[in-house]
């Protein structure tokens, strides 16, 4: 398995992980402001993945 793949592989996981803090920390404003962020972090490096393979 490559590199690229296995970078992939994590942040998919991380981005998971992100979404299943928001539905844990639902009722609690700060633990879901920083799951939220949490969740944007994962998904803006996902985009710059994309665009840095291109």
């Amino acid at each position: 398995m490559g590199n690229k793949i296995l970078e992939f592989i994590g942040w998919l996981l991380f981005t998971v992980s992100a979404i299943g803090f928001c539905i844990a920390s639902i009722g609690s404003f700060w633990g879901m402001f920083g799951s939220v962020f949490f969740l944007i972090a994962c998904i803006l490096f996902l985009i710059l993945f994309f665009l840095k393979s291109e």
